[in-house]
């Protein structure tokens, strides 16, 4: 499904300059690889490759990045990996319930260690 947001995006957009590429991606297709991220945050290897790939695709969709790594592609385009980008959800999910800043309860998910060594 993911795959066919980006051909989509690559079929009916007419300016394929960087910029509003990067733009397009961000606000139509990054929302829906990201939906509910703190909650499910894949555990399967598989699962995060696949959802990696539709990024790597749509790097490759700039015709000038071609020749670059997947790694270096981001950097010019300044974005995150997806999987730098689930890390840093759940630290901000972490600290949203410790502070609390969530609805859901410290206790639900952190037991608190009485013992006062560190």
């Amino acid at each position: 499904m993911y795959a066919s947001l980006l051909g989509l995006l690559n079929r009916t957009t007419k300016c394929k300059d960087t910029y509003s590429l990067v733009c397009f991606y961000k606000s139509l297709v990054r929302p829906h690889l990201e939906f509910c991220l703190p909650v499910w945050s894949s555990h399967y290897a598989t699962d995060k490759v696949l959802i990696e790939k539709v990024q790597r695709r749509f790097t490759r969709m700039i015709s000038h990045l071609r020749k670059f790594s997947y790694e270096e592609r981001l950097r010019h385009l300044k974005l995150w990996t997806l999987e730098d980008r689930r890390i840093r959800a759940d630290l901000i999910a972490v600290y949203k319930i410790i502070y609390d800043l969530s609805i859901v309860s410290m206790a639900t998910f952190f037991e608190l260690d009485s013992d006062s060594r560190t």
